[in-house]
């Protein structure tokens, strides 16, 4: 009587193909959680930008211009932290050239995120009025946010 001998077992060439689907679905699971962080960043920003534009038309829409805008009150007031959450900061001022109308300031973006705000419609800005719903509303520094380093800014004008 012969006794067979049954392995049993995986092959390395099956154990390097699970492996390989495993790498996959790590890289599309990480990939995944980058776009969505990247979209609740972007998302934190406008709802910030919304609170600032209110918090200043709230607290200074009575007077005849912004040329006393205090950024560090209004932050308290408003409840918003001067950061964001790309480690720059937000800015508040008076629009040097229109004490009517204020500027607010993103600070610290990097190329695609700056991009990504610069083309963004921004309803309430006074370039996005004046220009009959053509342009975005914001203007980046510098002009293309070309800053690899992350410095790039973006400005939004609000005001008459």
């Amino acid at each position: 009587m012969k006794i067979k001998n049954a392995e049993s077992g995986r092959s390395m060439i099956e154990m390097l193909g699970v492996m390989a689907i495993m790498i996959v679905i790590g890289i599309a699971a990480v990939e995944g959680w980058n776009l969505l962080n990247q979209s609740l960043k972007r998302s934190n920003v406008q709802d910030d930008v919304v609170k600032m534009v209110s918090g200043v038309r709230g607290l200074l829409g009575g007077y005849d211009d912004f040329s006393g805008i205090d950024a560090n009150t209004i932050f308290a007031a408003i409840g918003v932290s001067n950061k964001n959450p790309y480690g720059g900061k937000y800015e508040l001022s008076a629009n040097p050239a229109d004490k009517k109308q204020f500027v607010v300031s993103i600070t610290g973006l990097n190329v695609s995120d700056c991009e990504y705000f610069r083309t963004r419609a921004w309803p309430d800005s006074a370039i996005f009025r004046a220009s009959n719903r053509k342009l975005g509303g914001a203007a980046a520094v510098p002009a293309n946010c070309g800053d690899q380093s992350g410095k790039n800014t973006v400005r939004i004008i609000y005001g008459e």
